[in-house]
């Protein structure tokens, strides 16, 4: 029998051998028939089986391999809200499409440089307006219309696919594929523009609103006669109202003062709390691991609250760009991207790429998108690491928050005496463990939480200390919002720009029944503790300060304190 096996293991492996010769001739320049790898994989597992019940010779790549990847032919209706059910599968999804691998631009063609938006010109706004409406024309069976490159991230973030060779829903948010998934949608959207116009230079513009010049917004989505313009939006914060990159509910803040506590938001979001790649990045999420649900810094704020302030108030969930199902149905969605997207490059050469992830399985995780030429196009995270290959900068603006350090609102020792007085008082909670139901987030908590004996020794190894409220659960559909703080006495006087600020829980409900899931919240303090002369503390106090009516809906399971290396 064991004779038999063999035998067929040698035939069957010339057919995995053949396939891709095979199907390169019946499709020709490299297009291939969607899901032939979902063959090879099924005839290699077995194949891996049979061998590991003799001797365990199978150590295949698609055995072991746990990047993340679509089915496209498994498609199915998706909760935009939870009494929203939605549907943004693409005509004809059911049957398996040719597609070609990804191909970098050609190195000598024009570099496409992505401008701040507020410093475009009259005729370049021109091109792209008529770019847009030519896009918003497009019949729905185009992959280039407007209609369908919007229901893109409705298929993505909202588990409308299943994962390969799984009945998993698939969501890029609150994972380490928030950066490259959009890094690639904007992309492919940006060349389809340039395509629609004629011009292989055009660069999408770019809504710098983490620099004071950017931070209002852009002049050309406000204006009623573009078709950068939208009627779905908070119309409350058209020019010259400033963007609010925390926010959480109306302020009464000066501009100037908004402007300012912009400044220090971006340097804990970008700077002091991202000084690990998972606090930046966002969780691991491997195929067959699970929904990891775990935002990084910018993701949640400004990412979310800048979608949640540009949504309309009139809508249930602050649609269109309050909600994943509809965000990018506004054309301002490209533009808030680009920044992001801007963002990560600037993180990474603030770090100098020493923390990019080298991890395989996020490498070799791929995505399938239409190209400017109706080409279904699959392309790997690998494939979209250095923006130089993809044929596209950014025009180099100041960085001002990277001098916004912020100064505790009240002396460190002082500051420690009041604690230490009101916890005689038993004004906290010594607890941070709230136990298996958790405890609802209905008004302002403090925890005592004790650090590791062994915290001086691991912040010498180079390990950060990050605060941990975990088992976050969230009900309800609405916007939910909360800021954690270190040390602080007194609420009313401090804001992202107190060093006493530890990051926030910025919350955009919806995006399918994995993402329901329970969350935690990782926010790096080392720095944060120095700034606080608390760095040789056995314990420190956490405040979970509610900034949303909607966070009694929240149950908390605990905080505590965890060290990456």
């Amino acid at each position: 029998m064991d004779k038999k096996k063999w035998i067929l293991t040698v035939v069957l492996a010339l057919i995995v051998a053949t396939l891709p010769l095979t199907f390169r001739t019946l499709e020709s320049h490299q297009v291939q028939l969607l899901y032939m790898g979902e063959l090879t994989d099924m005839i290699l597992g077995k194949l891996g089986g049979w061998a590991s019940s003799n001797q365990d010779l199978s150590t295949d790549k698609a055995v072991t391999s746990k990047f993340i990847a679509p089915n496209l032919t498994a498609c199915h209706p998706s909760y935009g809200r939870p009494d929203l059910l939605v549907h943004c599968c693409p005509p004809g999804f059911e049957s398996p499409v040719p597609f070609v691998d990804f191909q970098f631009p050609d190195p000598q063609s024009p570099k496409r440089v992505r401008r701040p938006v507020q410093l475009v010109d009259e005729n370049y706004i021109a091109k792209y307006n008529k770019a847009l409406s030519i896009m918003k024309s497009l019949p729905y069976d185009d992959p280039r219309s407007f209609a369908r490159q919007a229901n893109l991230h409705c298929l993505f973030c909202t588990g409308a696919y299943d994962q390969q060779n799984s009945n998993t829903p698939l969501s890029i948010h609150r994972t380490w594929l928030f950066f490259p998934w959009h890094r690639i949608m904007i992309y492919f959207h940006e060349r389809i523009i340039g395509s629609l116009m004629g011009d292989d230079t055009f660069a999408l513009p770019v809504w710098t609103w983490d620099i004071p010049e950017g931070m209002v917004m852009p002049d050309i989505y406000a204006n009623m006669n573009l078709s950068f313009f939208h009627k779905v939006r908070d119309f409350s914060h058209f020019p010259p109202r400033v963007a609010d990159l925390n926010y959480l509910e109306e302020t009464n803040l000066s501009p100037q003062e908004q402007l300012d506590t912009n400044l220090a938001f971006m340097y804990n979001q970008m700077v002091s709390g991202a000084k690990k790649t998972e606090l930046f990045m966002g969780c691991t999420y491997k195929a067959n691991e699970g929904y990891c649900n775990s935002p990084g810094t910018i993701e949640s704020a400004p990412h979310n609250t800048l979608h949640t302030w540009v949504g309309s108030n009139l809508e249930p969930g602050r649609e269109d760009m309050g909600k994943f199902y509809s965000a990018a149905r506004d054309p301002i969605f490209y533009a808030h991207h680009t920044n992001i997207d801007r963002l990560w490059e600037a993180w990474r050469e603030i770090h100098k790429h020493e923390l990019d992830i080298k991890d395989p399985d996020w490498l070799d995780s791929f995505f399938f998108f239409y190209d400017e030429n109706l080409n279904l196009v699959k392309i790997k995270v690998r494939d979209v690491l250095d923006i130089s290959k993809l044929g596209y900068s950014y025009e180099e603006v100041d960085r001002p928050w990277l001098n916004k350090r912020p100064t505790p609102s009240v002396p460190p020792k002082v500051a420690r005496q009041i604690l230490k007085s009101k916890e005689n008082e038993n004004q906290f909670r010594l607890s941070s463990d709230f136990g298996p139901h958790g405890r609802a987030l209905d008004a302002s908590l403090t925890v005592k939480v004790n650090r590791s004996k062994n915290h001086l020794t691991m912040r010498e190894k180079g390990e950060e200390e990050v605060i941990v409220v975990h088992g976050i659960e969230v009900k309800g559909d609405a916007y939910v919002k909360f800021d954690v703080y270190v040390n602080m006495v007194d609420q009313t006087i401090i804001s992202p720009k107190s060093r006493e600020f530890a990051g926030t829980f910025a919350h955009i409900p919806g995006g399918g029944e994995m993402m329901k899931r329970k969350i935690d919240l990782k926010l790096g303090v080392s720095e944060l503790l120095e700034d606080l002369e608390a760095k040789e503390d056995e314990s420190i106090w956490v405040t979970l300060l509610p900034r949303t009516a909607s966070c009694s809906s929240v149950t908390i399971e605990g905080v505590q304190i965890m060290y990456i290396k």
